[in-house]
């Protein structure tokens, strides 16, 4: 009997090539029922398509739900129909949904199950802040008008994963930085200019109306938040044990919440460390979907290049440090430009940097961040710059979607 062994990569591929099959058989059936339609009509121009969705949302995990709860409230309540995707079982989405009226929300399965519909999706509009599109399993479908991709932090554009927005048609972006760093790729790679529309930061407008309407509560003792990313510059990755064991030393409590993505790509890693400091009175780990508690409790956080350094700094208005853990530029888009990443000019001006000769002094280091008046100066002068339309973004948001459909539906019709 002859066994057969197909790795797990050459699965994928197999897979994602059998997906981009089927697509052009849907895609050259769509076509040719389109052409049927138009010599039985005489020549006329055929009607819109029945079937096409006006507006879809991706969400790649529930995570981003902050992100996309607030658009979909405000679809909703403007009687705009639309679709919530999701690749998560447990999204919050899907019990929000039980009260919508004309925003239906529904979960498409995990990984390239989700990828095969949407490689099919028949659209006006999709708007993700997945990146990605047409690089890996996720194409862009021949029958989606219009893609959108919106950013979940204020930081950098060139910090997600090479041609993260390539194939995207348009980006809603916080701040100029990101404009620029989107015009700087596109003339390197030679791409088309897609049409940028500044909206804000809808979920950093939720929190901090969530902050503005919650008790404050001073801390007894100093609370350290250590918020990593993830891959080979994280500071889990890079300093792992020793790094705790200098937290631990300040005698402060501290808080490990480390990026959601660490838990399947770093498993091992986390796994060790958890288990070598379980939770006890001074030290615990949050896993939290919704980090708001985590950054409410903090009285400073320590990270290296995570967005959530702007949550904490915008929102919170708190004080940061950072590790110099020797960021590598190779898999981001920040490869291929020359200048310094815009979140490693910024750090310096809003906190404290932590090197292997200055990690031993974490106390005094951390006592000075939070006593230090200009820092909070710097914090006042990011936040004019990377955060636009505060307060306003969900509206703006909205506005831009309908209007687009508004003006697909036209060109279409």
């Amino acid at each position: 009997m002859l066994n057969l062994y197909i790795d797990p990569g050459t699965g994928s591929m197999l897979f994602s090539i059998l997906i981009g099959i089927v697509g052009i058989v849907v895609y050259f059936m769509r076509t040719a029922l389109v052409k049927v339609k138009f010599i039985l009509s005489g020549g006329r121009k055929v009607k819109a398509d029945k079937n096409k969705l006006p507006i879809v949302i991706f969400s790649d995990h529930k995570r981003y739900w902050n992100v996309f709860g607030p658009i979909c409230d405000e679809l909703d309540r403007r009687g705009q129909e639309a679709y919530f995707y999701t690749a998560s079982p447990d999204d919050p989405a899907l019990e929000a949904s039980k009260n919508y009226k004309h925003v239906r929300c529904e979960f498409i399965g995990e990984g390239n199950k989700a990828f095969s519909k949407l490689n099919m999706l028949n659209a006006y509009i999709v708007l993700s802040t997945t990146p990605g599109l047409n690089v890996y399993q996720w194409k862009r479908s021949k029958t989606v008008n219009y893609y959108v991709h919106i950013l979940h932090a204020p930081g950098n554009l060139s910090l997600y994963r090479m041609f993260g927005t390539d194939y995207y048609d348009a980006l809603l972006l916080s701040g100029e930085h990101q404009a620029e760093q989107c015009r700087k790729l596109e003339a390197l790679r030679n791409l088309p200019n897609k049409e940028i529309k500044f909206v804000g930061l809808n979920f950093l407008d939720a929190q901090k109306k969530r902050l503005e309407s919650t008790p404050i509560v001073k801390n007894e003792v100093t609370t350290v938040l250590l918020a990593p990313s993830w891959g080979p510059s994280g500071i889990l990755t890079k300093y792992g044990a020793s790094f705790i064991d200098e937290l631990i030393k300040t005698g402060y409590n501290v808080i490990i919440r480390p990026h959601p993505q660490s838990f399947s790509s770093e498993k091992a890693m986390l796994d060790s460390l958890m288990a070598k400091y379980p939770d006890n009175a001074n030290l615990s780990w949050n896993r939290d979907n919704d980090n708001f508690e985590a950054l409410s409790k903090a009285d400073i956080m320590i990270s290296d290049f995570s967005g959530v350094i702007f949550d904490f700094l915008l929102v919170f208005d708190k004080p940061v440090m950072y590790a110099n853990a020797e960021f590598k530029k190779d898999p981001y888009d920040a490869w291929w430009l020359p200048e310094t990443p815009w979140t490693f000019e910024v750090l310096p001006t809003v906190g404290k940097q932590i090197t292997d000769e200055s990690m031993g002094n974490l106390k005094a280091m951390i006592d000075e961040c939070i006593t230090n008046p200009s820092y909070k100066a710097a914090r006042d002068e990011v936040r004019a710059k990377a955060w636009k339309n505060i307060g306003g973004a969900t509206n703006s948001v909205c506005d831009y979607l309908i209007n687009k459909l508004s003006d697909l539906s036209e060109e279409n019709a």
